[in-house]
């Protein structure tokens, strides 16, 4: 018998690319789950970095913290944890690139800068999305005019524990879920069912599955340790049987409510399909 399906994981990262952590609960906004993807890490050139080119961004872990979160280094224990507020303060405004989209945003503090430019050994600042800019998901796929936070385009990331688990039984060494770096995780049905959704809720808030997310090298990363698989796994094992849009597919890109409330436990009812 095929459990019922539910929410049974919540997962914020306040900086793009750096650790993540488990939560409860979590308020929806506009842009996704509150504080997920709100800080952003750029290079000397105000581009946006993250552990595709730096891997060494996975050794910074991120905890929750009153009106904010810790950052620490995960091998350098003489760095004392750096404390970052959920929000900033617009004392210094500047110019940043993510992808192709370029944005304003505020400057962190001097001191955060230097914290991080200690911790991984190059120049780089601390920026964060103000609720002022408006960041949208691509058009074509959004008649909602949905918005994004500085995750790479979507509000949320949703993905199954039984594609997970399929995919560690064709794997020589298996991955926990933080390869994959998704907000929202469900239980119950079969893998890679989500697949075909389009409409679904969870507890009382509307959601649809947009498209499959493509997945990089990213995937590859070691997220305790930074270091890269040497066979490329998972990354070459799904692209064996998870090719489509000339993409390597896990999960799925979600948009969402602009508010509400969510909390583990939550039923998952799927109202649509594609």
């Amino acid at each position: 018998m095929v459990a019922p399906l539910q929410l049974t994981g919540l997962f914020l990262y306040p900086v793009k690319s750096l650790g993540g952590y488990a939560v409860p609960e979590a308020e929806v906004t506009p842009r996704g789950l509150r504080h997920d993807r709100r800080w952003l890490l750029v290079d000397e050139r105000n581009r946006f970095m993250t552990q595709r080119q730096h891997p060494e961004l996975a050794l910074l872990a991120v905890a929750p913290a009153y009106n904010g979160f810790l950052i620490s280094h995960r091998q350098r224990p003489e760095l004392l944890p750096l404390f970052i507020p959920f929000e900033a303060t617009p004392d210094r405004t500047l110019f940043v690139t993510l992808w192709d989209d370029i944005l304003w945003a505020w400057r962190g503090a001097p001191e955060a800068d230097d914290w991080l430019a200690e911790a991984l050994g190059r120049p780089c600042r601390l920026v964060y999305m103000s609720d002022m800019v408006r960041r949208d998901v691509e058009p074509a796929l959004n008649p909602e005019g949905q918005l994004v936070s500085f995750a790479d385009g979507y509000p949320f990331l949703l993905l199954g524990e039984a594609a997970l688990a399929d995919l560690n039984t064709r794997l020589a060494q298996p991955v926990p879920m933080n390869r994959f770096r998704p907000n929202l995780v469900f239980g119950g049905g079969a893998a890679y069912e989500d697949d075909k959704w389009e409409q679904f809720r969870i507890g009382d808030l509307p959601f649809r599955a947009v498209r499959g997310c493509g997945r990089c090298v990213l995937t590859t990363i070691d997220q305790e340790t930074a270091r890269r698989s040497p066979t490329s796994d998972p990354l070459r094992t799904l692209a064996t049987y998870r090719q489509a849009e000339n993409s390597t597919l896990f999960g799925q890109n979600v948009t969402g409510p602009d508010h509400g409330r969510l909390r583990v436990g939550d039923a998952l009812t799927v109202l649509s399909y594609k």
